[in-house]
């Protein structure tokens, strides 16, 4: 059973109503079996057909009954499945949000992905199948072996004794299965990271003439994921064969053992085919649980690993004071560390700095300075480990929070552009723009003149299916969203890194006028963007070693100027 199950919002309820109806299906199928049985027995001692009328109604009102009651049950567990696997949904995406982009690159978008579409799907199948599954094995069994032995406690026993076996049988069945899944599960995990990532280099791949090469990569992560598959296939065919097995064997026992004390005379026919024909139904519920564990495990798996990612801490302070920038804000760093996870190096060591008014401020640094993570830092995707961070006076423990998010606008080095329109991707922070504003932001981020050549203007489809855009266009779609957004705060990682030269000095000249009036931090490696920065942080190995204006840092003929003169 897992250990979250119990866990879930709404789950004792739903065990109540189904344990009460598999309580009274447990009685169904006893009445079920001992009707059919007096109905044989009857017939069998020369009883008339008419005269078992009344019983052969009795006996299908209990049929029907168990397949009615076993039917609701199903229908139950199915709502709350469907029920609890949205919810699951939307906490799973709310803690992704929170935890930010670090910790998803860890853990691999495309298991992630995986996880959110299919992952809780299979959770979902897992929980409609297992809830009544679990309920039936400790209620119904238990209810026929007390009548077996109210009735013969002979045949008690040997159901007794049969019973541990099948399901110890089912236990080293269940921990191959468990083993062999996690393997798979891993094995599904570097194939769906591969797969994501050949598809956003798919275009780069075939640029360069590369991709039939891929195709044997692909090829090779895809096998394995085969092997695996069929491993676990196999193991799941050679235990519901062994389950079927054990199950006719132990029921041959019962039947063996009443057919031999008829014949000697030890036991009369009427509880002989009672017991008999509740025997098969006494292993019935154990038997379900082997069969559907396998096609539940990996909905289980998912489960677990959706439930890790909920709990994982990320230390975000729930009743944070009040932010707000003011007219001159002063954002200060008093000794600040950042160590991506407690068993990792400290990435960012004793960092001091204090930003007065609305600035603009250049990262600058060798490849592993510390750059992106100092951004990464400052747009509250991580949370610092040590030291103070300081808002006009006022300590923040910590800038992971909605209303830090809500005074960013945060720019990678490659923005995402959706698979939406042109308005919908401009206006995504900004969903109420009217079409007048959006227009503005076209025009003072240089788009306009591309926007006017588009057939269906603001409704032209970008991204996957529709109009591709330069890296310059897609700089511009994120600067459009945040001149339309009208953040104080602009956090810049590497913005143009990917773009030459001539498009960045094109672009350049439409970023500098939107930094007007605001809080920028721009992390580059390209020096030229200095002599625009009203101050510059020079970082080396995650420290800081130098801070100043350019002219201020040209003449000290430090780490700066050795960084110019590279």
């Amino acid at each position: 059973m897992d250990k979250n199950l119990l866990k879930l919002n709404g789950i004792k309820p739903i065990l109540a109503i189904i344990g009460i109806l598999t309580i009274v299906e447990g009685a169904a199928i006893i009445l079920q079996a001992k009707w059919l049985a007096e109905i044989i027995a009857s017939l069998y001692n020369g009883a008339t057909f008419q005269e078992q009328y009344v019983k052969i109604i009795l006996f299908l009102l209990a049929f029907l009954g168990r397949h009615f009651l076993h039917t609701i049950q199903q229908n139950i567990a199915t709502n709350f499945a469907e029920k609890t696997s949205k919810e699951l949904r939307f906490h799973l995406m709310q803690k992704l949000f929170e935890l930010g982009p670090k910790f998803t690159k860890k853990q691999g978008s495309g298991n992630i992905a995986t996880l959110v579409l299919e992952g809780v799907t299979q959770y979902r199948t897992y929980l409609e199948l297992f809830l009544p599954r679990m309920l039936a094995t400790g209620v119904i069994p238990g209810m026929i072996i007390l009548y077996v032995y109210w009735n013969d406690w002979l045949s008690g026993v040997i159901l007794t004794v049969t019973m541990p076996i099948l399901i110890g049988f089912l236990i080293l069945v269940g921990m191959a299965a468990s083993s062999q899944m996690n393997r798979q599960l891993a094995t599904y995990k570097i194939l769906s990271n591969h797969f994501l990532d050949s598809l956003r280099g798919l275009e780069t791949l075939k640029f360069l003439g590369r991709s039939k090469q891929h195709s044997g990569n692909i090829e090779k992560v895809s096998e394995q994921y085969r092997g695996a598959t069929m491993k676990t296939l196999r193991l799941a065919f050679l235990s519901s064969f062994s389950l079927d097995f054990f199950t006719s064997l132990s029921v041959a026992v019962v039947a063996v053992n009443l057919g031999l004390r008829l014949i000697n005379g030890d036991l009369v026919l009427l509880p002989a085919l009672m017991i008999l024909i509740l025997a098969p139904e006494f292993f019935l519920p154990v038997r379900m649980v082997g069969a559907d564990y396998h096609a539940t495990l990996d909905g289980k798996e998912a489960g677990e690993a959706t439930q890790e990612i909920i709990q994982t801490p990320n230390r975000i302070q729930e009743n944070e004071l009040s932010i707000s920038l003011g007219n001159n804000p002063c954002l200060s760093f008093d000794r600040v560390s950042f160590q991506h996870y407690p068993e990792e190096e400290i990435t960012l060591k004793n960092l001091s700095f204090t930003i007065d008014g609305y600035k603009k401020i250049g990262i600058v640094g060798e490849s592993g300075a510390g750059k992106s993570t100092l951004i990464d830092l400052l747009s509250g995707f991580s949370e610092h480990c040590g030291g103070t961070i300081s808002l006009n006076g006022s300590p923040l423990s910590s800038l992971m929070t909605d209303e830090w998010r809500q005074l960013t606008t945060y720019i990678p080095q490659s923005p995402y552009i959706f698979s939406m329109s042109l308005r919908e991707n401009i206006a995504f922070y900004h969903p109420n723009a009217s079409d007048e504003e959006i227009i503005q932001a076209l025009k003072a981020t240089g788009l306009h003149d591309i926007f006017t050549t588009f057939p269906n203007g603001l409704d032209e489809l970008l991204g996957d299916g529709g109009r591709n855009l330069s890296g310059g266009q897609e700089q511009r779609i994120a600067l459009a969203r945040a001149f339309l957004t009208n953040r104080k705060i602009m956090l810049l990682d590497e913005p143009t890194s990917h773009l030459d030269i001539e498009t960045e000095f094109e672009l350049k000249e439409t970023m500098l006028p939107l930094f007007t009036k605001k809080l920028v931090f721009l992390a580059t490696h390209r020096l030229h963007w200095m002599k625009e920065m009203d101050s510059i942080i020079v970082m080396n190995q995650g420290s800081i070693v130098e801070i100043g204006t350019h002219a201020e840092l040209i003449a000290a003929k430090g780490y700066y100027y050795k960084l110019l003169q590279q």
